[in-house]
């Protein structure tokens, strides 16, 4: 079974999906960030990616991953944004 979320940023909806089986941590070692995820997670990861991507998404459109809302528990929270400037 997957799991679909909807975001409307400035009109535009897009649906994030996740994986069956995904997991996905994220953990902070202080001069870097590790994402560790299994194979359902990175495919999970990369669409949510794309989804932000897509012709049409706003600049700044953006989706949030926090423990046990997309991340696995004890993970630090991770923004994904779409950011056009130059």
């Amino acid at each position: 079974m997957t799991t679909h979320a909807t975001a409307v940023t400035d009109g535009t909806t897009r649906v994030f999906t996740w994986e069956e089986g995904s997991r996905i941590e994220v953990r902070n070692l202080g001069g870097e960030i590790v994402i560790e995820a299994n194979a359902a997670g990175l495919k999970t990861l990369a669409g949510h990616l794309l989804t932000l991507a897509q012709d049409g998404t706003p600049d700044g459109a953006h989706l949030h991953l926090e423990e046990n809302n997309g991340l696995e528990e004890g993970s630090v929270g991770l923004v994904l944004e779409r950011c056009d400037d130059d």
